[in-house]
């Protein structure tokens, strides 16, 4: 009787929105080590970061104290054109696995990114039009966080050049005309308009490009243009604050259904999406409130906590940024080019390492065609077609949910829908046709870019 009571799709009101961002590091038993200065060695100073970020998103950066942050009203009106994101009950896959659990997920595919990128990217643009920037620089993989950026910068009438890993920018060609169409211009990175870029190419000409060698490109850009800064989709501190705002949603709408999730399930490339997805239920673990299981899930291919070195390294392949002490497979190593979609980046956020390192949250890595596999499922049952960087949640989901089968146990399982794959066809095909292949790497391949790790004592 109860579950026919819990509607298919709860969206909160716009009066029952979080008017505040939720900062989890107020709350972690021992901070992620601070960033470095690759010039010193020595922890970075807040007025370090002001060349790179607007001023008042490097304060976010290094902020491990305040709780909760006020969220302008201006973003809060931006974010009623598409928020709150409802949470879904997926009631005909749980028939389909004939599985007692329930599963839930939060849907942040409502908008033109197709993603949950736009939460972050409108609050980066609204802090640069509030400092009087001329302009900003990004990199995107799969091209969610680019057309995110370009939408708040439309928004503001700031100027964006978009750095786009090479093979996505092949791949996604539909992805690079959205973001041309709100004004940004885009480069495929590695490039030939950047001193970093033509380093990179002149090493291996061939290469379909990584995260790390556009955020090095987009860095570049920002530093050599006077009133631009750069901004990033994922791994910082202050995108995760962002992005809490979909964790507290889907804590408000599930309390409203009396429930409370078993496992709380996210896809892992950078940490955005998770660390935004978890961050309450992350709060009640490290306050002995509730004790969730908390599973970050990664591509095989890709495998920066399942198989990376918990060490300081670069943010980026030019090795210009600070460095960050995280999970991470070397700045240099580059996914092999049949990866689908995004999840590309060489580590992973201090904040996720952190708690990861401390045993907070588990994380397993899967092979992409098992993630498709989950993906076609899902879209015949759920009629969303997901982003490939969604279905690995979904994958995790299934499993999960199958194993409850196995054991008859009714958890309560929650993952975050982080968009849809509406610009992945080429994956999608490459599945549905039988040519797409999983590569893994070898042990050999990934001490190459454990070699290249700086030295920090």
């Amino acid at each position: 009787m109860m579950a026919k009571k819990i509607p298919h799709r709860l969206y909160l009101t716009e009066d029952q929105m979080p008017k505040q961002w939720y900062n989890l590091r107020a709350d972690m038993k021992q901070q992620h080590d601070p960033l470095l200065n690759p010039a010193t060695l020595k922890p970075v100073k807040v007025e370090d970061l002001y060349p790179i970020f607007c001023e008042e998103l490097a304060h976010q950066e290094m902020d491990c104290t305040t709780r909760y942050f006020d969220i302008p009203e201006e973003i809060q009106e931006f974010y009623k054109m598409y928020r709150p994101s409802p949470l879904v009950r997926a009631y005909n896959l749980e028939k389909t696995l004939k599985t007692p659990a329930k599963i839930y997920f939060k849907y942040e595919g409502n908008n033109t990114s197709g993603s949950h990128k736009l939460n972050s990217a409108i609050a980066q643009a609204y802090y640069a039009k509030k400092q009087g920037l001329k302009g900003l620089t990004t990199e995107t993989g799969a091209g969610q966080w680019g057309t995110a950026l370009a939408e708040a910068c439309a928004f503001y009438n700031l100027p964006l050049t978009v750095y786009m890993v090479k093979v996505s920018y092949e791949q996604k060609p539909f992805r690079k005309t959205v973001m041309q169409t709100y004004g940004a211009e885009i480069v495929p990175s590695p490039s030939n308009t950047t001193k970093i870029g033509q380093e990179i190419l002149k090493e291996n000409p061939d290469t379909g490009g990584s995260l790390g060698c556009a955020i090095s490109e987009a860095i570049e850009k920002a530093m050599s243009n006077p009133g631009y800064r750069y901004v990033l989709g994922s791994v910082l501190n202050q995108v995760l604050l962002h992005q809490s705002i979909i964790g507290l949603e889907s804590k408000i709408a599930l309390e409203m259904l009396d429930e409370y999730p078993d496992i709380v399930i996210g896809c892992a490339g950078g940490g955005s999406n998770l660390g935004g997805l978890i961050a309450p239920f992350m709060q009640d673990k490290l306050t002995g409130k509730a004790s969730p299981r908390i599973v970050a899930v990664e591509p095989a291919s890709c495998p920066s906590l399942t198989r990376g070195k918990y060490a300081y390294d670069f943010c980026d392949t030019g090795r210009v940024t600070p460095l960050a002490r995280m999970y991470t497979l070397g700045s240099r190593f580059i996914p092999s080019a049949n990866h689908a979609g995004g999840l590309r980046y060489h580590g992973m956020s201090p904040i996720l390492s952190k708690l990861y390192h401390d045993g907070y949250m588990e994380a397993i890595a899967v092979e992409q065609t098992k993630v498709f596999e989950a993906a076609v499922l899902f879209a015949k049952q759920e009629t969303i077609l997901p982003a490939p960087e969604s279905a690995h949640a979904i994958r995790a989901a299934i499993d999960e949910a199958i194993r409850c089968r196995e054991t008859g146990e009714a958890k309560t399982i929650l993952f975050g829908l982080t968009g849809t794959g509406y610009f992945d066809m080429t994956a999608y095909n490459s599945y549905l046709s039988g040519t797409m292949t999983d590569y893994i790497p070898s042990d050999e391949n990934l001490q190459k870019g454990f070699d290249l790790l700086p030295k920090v004592n």
